[in-house]
């Protein structure tokens, strides 16, 4: 069983990959087709998409029981631990620490605060 996902790609090549899959919606084509034809298939696929990009996704014997392939895509298959995870890039300015954390009350507790003047009270120090 193989997926292929295309992005922009021409509609020569989505109508020659009908040929031996099945495109069940606009860019993705699902199919069964033998090893040697699914790597004709992508290679073919890679000459062809120009400025469009694709993901391939197919059985292989691996614990996860799937292999994926990309060609021009931004997220990459990356092994971990013999487990394949896709990497996503950094959105464009962020940094690389991660994200920031808020300090500070949340703004459930600050309305929960301002609902209770008693015990803003006893929080001060003061008494009823």
């Amino acid at each position: 069983m193989m997926v292929l996902v295309l992005t922009a790609a021409p509609a020569g090549l989505r109508g020659e990959l009908t040929r031996w899959l099945m495109e069940i919606d606009a860019g993705v084509f699902v199919g069964n087709p033998s090893a040697r034809i699914r790597d004709e298939l992508w290679a073919k696929t890679k000459q062809d998409v120009r400025e469009g990009r694709a993901l391939l996704v197919y059985t292989a014997a691996t614990e996860q029981r799937m292999r994926v392939e990309t060609h021009r895509h931004h997220w990459q298959p990356v092994d971990v631990e013999g487990l394949t995870l896709m990497r996503r890039p950094l959105p464009e300015g962020s940094r690389q620490d991660g994200p920031q954390r808020r300090t500070g009350w949340s703004a459930a507790r600050m309305r929960q605060r301002s609902l209770r003047p008693s015990w803003r009270r006893q929080q001060d120090g003061q008494s009823e």
